[in-house]
């Protein structure tokens, strides 16, 4: 994937995530919740762009953010 395509979509999630007013703990614990296994530590470099999001990731990350694809993809 894109690089450039890679930080917007981090910087979207990233965005999202504190409009919810939640810390990458919350929201890595939430995803693992749902069972997506992922730490904090790779929500953290999928914000920055240095780790690439997978589809279930993202279709999680829709899921506990409340938000569109559209959102997430803008």
């Amino acid at each position: 994937m894109n690089i450039e395509i890679e930080k917007r979509i981090g910087n979207n999630l990233r965005k999202i995530r504190e409009s919810k007013k939640m810390t990458q703990n919350e929201a890595s614990a939430k995803l693992q919740l749902e069972g997506c296994d992922i730490t904090r530590s790779a929500l953290a470099k999928i914000e920055v762009g240095q780790r690439h999001v997978y589809p279930d990731e993202i279709i999680m990350f829709k899921q506990i953010y409340n938000v569109t694809y559209e959102q997430i993809f803008q």
